[in-house]
């Protein structure tokens, strides 16, 4: 299962990070981020099987797929900030790391704008009906 390798991949990496604090904190900062880059890739690869669910999910809703894929981007970039906002508070960097997770608000509103305008369209055709 894949869950097993992601996980012995995470105590690997932080064993090794604790071995190489005291002694070379640089490396264990190096070991870390090849670590959690590592992480990422195995968790994108098995995401990138199931994306085909989110497409068939809109064509049979009729929803749009470009706001589909909005949302996924929303998701991923919100989980991507979180987890490098995660690696950079384990380093004592938490001003950063607040900065980076203000930031990534920020990307996902820019991305909600679409949506926005999605639901004001349909709030309006509603509005339309009903009068």
């Amino acid at each position: 299962m894949a869950i097993f390798q992601l996980v012995g991949i995470a105590f690997v990496t932080a064993v090794a990070a604790l071995i190489l604090k005291g002694t070379k904190p640089e490396l264990a900062f190096a070991v870390t981020i090849a670590g959690s880059i590592i992480l990422l890739l195995f968790v994108f690869e098995a995401f990138r099987g199931s994306m085909s669910i989110f497409g068939e999910i809109a064509s049979e809703t009729g929803i749009d797929s470009a706001l589909v894929k909005i949302l996924l981007k929303m998701v991923g970039i919100g989980y991507l900030v979180e987890f490098s906002a995660g690696i950079l508070n384990d380093f004592g960097q938490n001003s950063v790391a607040d900065k980076l997770i203000f930031c990534g608000k920020i990307v996902i509103l820019v991305l909600a704008i679409p949506i926005l305008e999605s639901v004001l369209q349909l709030i309006k055709q509603l509005l339309g009906y009903i009068s």
